[in-house]
């Protein structure tokens, strides 16, 4: 799966990851990166997968996470997200999103959704 990427893509991914949005700042620093100090789960910002550059990629839960500013709600946007997360579908990896208004109003709710997640598709990956 770590193959599976388009290296054109790097540049941008490095410009995203050094650039992340005030949403993406707060959900790395204030829980994801807690999150693998306390449970040593990887998460990767902004992730290379095909075509398609991700927000964070969760690898032993094959979870990526989406945080979709205003943007996102455009008729073109939406067609992009659902093409690219029927990619990610069949790769067997699972999107969440959420809106950059849940990190602001619902973060401990959004942080408990993630923190379901994640426990849910490592224990069906394993099986």
């Amino acid at each position: 799966m770590d193959r599976i990427h388009n290296k054109d893509n790097l540049p941008l991914a490095r410009t995203l990851r050094n650039n992340m949005t005030k949403e993406e700042n707060h959900l790395w620093y204030d829980f994801l990166k807690l999150y693998h100090q306390q449970y040593h789960i990887i998460f990767l910002r902004q992730k290379i997968i095909g075509n398609y550059i991700v927000d964070f990629y969760c690898p032993q839960a094959k979870l990526v996470i989406e945080l979709d500013g205003s943007q996102h709600y455009e008729e073109d946007a939406e067609l992009y997200d659902k093409i690219r997360t029927d990619f990610l579908n069949s790769l067997d990896i699972e999107v969440l999103r959420y809106t950059n208004r849940d990190i602001h109003t619902r973060f401990k709710e959004v942080c408990d959704d993630i923190d379901y997640h994640i426990r849910m598709r490592i224990k069906e990956l394993q099986g």
